[in-house]
């Protein structure tokens, strides 16, 4: 069976940060796949189930929403070992085109107030296992880490 390209990354040497991880051609359309890399693969600080959860549905509203960005954005969620997430939008982009809206993302998260967007049993399938906090615990982390003047965050190792 071949291997995809997510499994021939090299987690050992795989850094947080913001990487384009594929780039997809269908047709004449484009579609670019961002690793939104929260935490280093096989560390301590693995998201929680409640952090990742309540990013999803954040970040999910706010890039669905967008006034730039709602009609590019094709899906936005989390990495099944819980150390970011996947953001796929119609076009070829850079990780530095995406940058300013994912920093964006991120303050919205950190500054929101009030019922997490499909936090209810009638919309969500897992509406109790969220957390606020720990979602904005998360998001500063990742946003100071994206501040820093650091291309290496921006390639894949």
């Amino acid at each position: 069976m071949k291997k995809i390209s997510s499994f021939q990354i090299d987690h050992t040497r795989l850094l947080e940060g913001l990487y384009v991880s594929r780039t997809d051609v269908f047709g004449k359309e484009t579609f670019t796949t961002f690793d939104l890399r929260f935490v280093r693969p096989n560390s301590d600080d693995i998201l929680s189930t409640k952090a990742v959860h309540a990013i999803e549905h954040l970040a999910a509203s706010y890039f669905r929403n967008h006034e730039t960005l709602s009609d590019k954005t094709v899906y936005f969620g989390p990495m099944g070992c819980r150390t970011g997430f996947y953001l796929i939008v119609h076009g070829k982009l850079s990780s530095l085109d995406i940058l300013s809206y994912v920093e964006d993302m991120l303050k919205f998260i950190i500054d929101f107030e009030g019922v997490i967007p499909g936090q209810s049993e009638k919309e969500c399938g897992n509406y109790k296992d969220m957390s606020l906090r720990e979602a904005k615990t998360a998001s500063k982390k990742y946003l100071a880490l994206l501040m820093e003047n650091n291309d290496k965050r921006f390639e894949y190792a």
